[in-house]
C-alpha cells in the first residue's frame, strides 16, 4: 500500500508533480538516514527491527517516534556529566584471591567476570543489617537524620507527601538546626502525582535545604525521557551510616497489615567504607541532575571498620551502553551449583535470563522464585504469567504471595552470594531505569535473608505446572498480549 502510495507520488493525473517528487525524496532520506542511525546505535536486534519497520511502514510518523522516544539522550548527557561512572584500577588479583579463598573455584572466576563487567573494587570491613518494612526502617532513618551533624544526602524514586514522611521533614528541619546540610533528590516520575509533585513544594519550604528533580517531565520536551527513571533509594548521614535498597518513602510502607494499600519492602542499614561507594553514586546522579559540582562535607568519615563483610556498589543505567546489573545477575545464575533464591515485586526478564534459570534448573540447582500473586498494576501480573509454564515445566519454583504487596527484592547465590539493592527483574531496571545494586559476600547474612523469605514463602501459594499449561486460550492470548508491552530502548 505505501509503495503504491510512493508510486503515485511521481504521477498527478498522468503528469510529474514537482511537491510529491520532494516529497518522496525527503521520505526516503528520512527513513534511511534514520535506519543507519538504528543500526549504529541499537544493539537489541528485536529493538531494531521493530523501529526500522515503524520508519518504512509509517512514513515520517515512524522518523518523528523515533526522534523522541527511541534516541537515548541520557547517555550522551551522562557521558558529558559522569566522569567517575566507572573506576579505574589495576586488575585485583590479591582482592580476588583473598575473597574467593574460601569458595568453590567456580567462584574464583565469577569474581574475575563481574571486575571485566564492572571494575569496582570489594571493600572489607562493613556491616549490613536488613530492616524490614517502613515501620523498622523508617525510625532508624529519622533517628540518624536528627543526630547529623555535617550532612543528610537521600535519593528516592517515590517520596510522597503524606503524614508518615512529614515525618522526616521535621527531622530534616532539627539537622538544619545542628548545621547539618540536606540534598534530597526525587525523581520527576516517581514524585508525580496528578500532574504535579506535592512533596516538592514541602521541599521548598524549608530553609537551608537544597532539593533536585530528576528529569522532569516537561512535556513533550522530556518526552524521550519517560522510561528513563532514577529508581534508586539512597540515605547517607554524615559518612558514617548510609540506608540502601528498594524501599521508597511513603506511609504505605508502614501499613503492613493493610491488604489494599500497604507495601512490604526491604532496605539495609549500612556501615563501613562501602558508603564511600553509595556516596559516589549519589554525587554522581546530584551532578547529572543539577549540572553543579558536588562536594561531600563527609569524605574523611568512611574508612570506619564496623565487621567483616565485603561488598561492592554496582551502579547501572541508560547511560551505559550495556546492561551492568542484567550481565552479573546473568553470571550469577550461570555459577550457581546448589542453590537460587529470587524475590523480586515484577519478574519479567528477557529470554536469556529465563533461558539461565531454566538451565540451572535443568542441571540440578534449587531454583525459587517469590513474587507478588497481584502487582500494584493488573496487567503486569498478567504479563508475568505468561513466563510461568516455561519455568515451572523444567523444574524451577514459582512461590506466590498474597497482599499486602510485596516489593522487596533479594537474590541469594549458594547461601553465600547476595545481590540486593532497587533494580527490580524486568526490562526497565536492566536497561531503562537508573538503578544501584551492592554484592555482598556473607554466610550470615544470606541465612538471614533466606529465613526471611522462607516466611514469606509460608503464606505464599506454589505454582504448578499444570495449571500454568491449563489456562484457557482467552487467558493465554491475554498474558503474552501484555506481555508484548514490555517496553524496550
Amino acid at each position: 500500500m505505501y509503495y503504491k502510495m510512493i508510486g503515485n507520488f511521481f504521477l498527478n493525473s498522468g503528469r510529474l508533480d514537482l511537491k510529491n517528487v520532494l516529497t518522496t525524496v525527503l521520505y526516503i532520506a528520512l527513513s534511511v538516514g534514520t535506519t543507519v542511525h538504528i543500526l549504529l546505535h541499537k544493539d537489541d536486534v528485536k529493538s531494531s527491527i521493530g523501529w526500522i519497520a515503524l520508519v518504512f511502514l509509517s512514513p515520517f510518523l515512524g522518523t518523528a517516534l523515533y526522534i523522541f522516544l527511541g534516541i537515548n539522550r541520557v547517555r550522551r548527557k551522562g557521558a558529558r556529566l559522569r566522569k567517575k561512572n566507572i573506576p579505574q584500577g589495576k586488575y585485583p588479583y590479591k582482592i580476588i584471591e583473598d575473597i574467593s579463598k574460601n569458595l568453590p573455584v567456580n567462584y574464583k572466576q565469577f569474581l574475575t567476570f563481574g571486575y571485566n563487567v564492572y571494575p569496582q573494587l570489594f571493600v572489607s570491613a562493613n556491616s549490613i543489617n536488613p530492616l524490614q518494612n517502613g515501620v523498622s526502617a523508617y525510625p532508624e532513618m529519622i533517628k540518624s537524620i536528627l543526630g547529623a551533624k555535617k550532612e543528610v544526602l537521600i535519593s528516592s524514586y517515590i517520596f510522597d507527601s503524606d503524614a508518615e514522611t512529614d515525618k522526616f521533614l521535621e527531622a530534616f528541619k532539627t539537622a538544619i538546626k545542628n548545621g547539618a546540610s540536606i540534598k534530597v533528590l526525587v525523581d520527576g516520575i516517581g514524585t508525580l502525582k496528578f500532574f504535579h509533585r506535592s512533596i516538592e513544594k514541602k521541599l521548598a519550604t524549608i530553609e537551608g535545604l537544597e532539593y533536585s528533580v530528576f528529569l522532569p517531565p516537561h512535556i513533550p520536551v522530556s518526552m524521550p525521557f519517560v522510561n528513563l527513571r532514577n529508581h534508586r533509594k539512597i540515605m547517607i548521614i554524615d559518612g558514617k551510616v548510609a540506608f540502601f535498597g528498594g524501599m521508597n518513602l511513603s506511609k504505605k510502607n508502614i501499613l503492613i497489615n493493610d491488604l489494599k494499600n500497604g507495601v512490604l519492602d526491604i532496605t539495609f542499614k549500612i556501615k563501613g567504607p562501602i558508603i564511600k561507594q553509595i556516596l559516589e553514586v549519589f554525587e554522581n546522579d546530584w551532578e547529572f541532575s543539577t549540572g553543579k559540582k558536588f562536594q561531600s562535607l563527609s569524605k574523611n568519615c568512611f574508612a570506619t571498620e564496623a565487621d567483616t563483610i565485603p561488598a561492592r556498589i554496582i551502579p547501572d543505567g541508560p547511560n551505559n551502553k550495556n546492561g551492568i546489573i542484567e550481565l552479573i545477575t546473568h553470571g550469577a545464575i550461570n555459577v550457581a551449583v546448589k542453590k537460587i533464591l529470587i524475590t523480586t515485586p515484577y519478574f519479567l526478564p528477557e529470554n536469556n535470563i529465563l533461558t539461565a534459570l531454566k538451565m540451572a534448573a535443568m542441571r540440578g540447582v534449587e531454583v525459587e522464585i517469590v513474587i507478588p500473586e497481584k502487582t500494584d498494576y493488573t496487567f503486569i501480573s498478567w504479563a508475568v504469567e505468561s513466563n510461568f509454564f516455561y519455568l515451572v515445566k523444567n523444574g524451577v519454583k514459582i512461590y506466590r504471595t498474597p497482599r499486602p504487596f510485596d516489593h522487596s527484592k533479594i537474590f541469594i547465590i549458594d547461601d553465600e552470594w547476595i545481590f540486593v539493592g532497587s533494580a527490580n527483574w524486568d526490562v526497565r531496571s536492566f536497561k531503562l531505569h537508573f538503578e544501584s545494586n551492592i554484592e555482598i559476600f556473607s554466610k550470615n547474612l544470606a541465612k538471614e535473608l533466606t529465613e526471611i523469605v522462607e516466611i514469606k514463602k509460608k503464606k505464599a501459594t506454589l505454582t504448578t505446572a499444570e495449571e500454568s499449561k491449563n489456562l484457557s486460550f482467552l487467558k493465554r492470548i491475554r498474558n503474552n498480549a501484555y506481555r508484548l508491552l514490555t517496553p524496550y530502548s
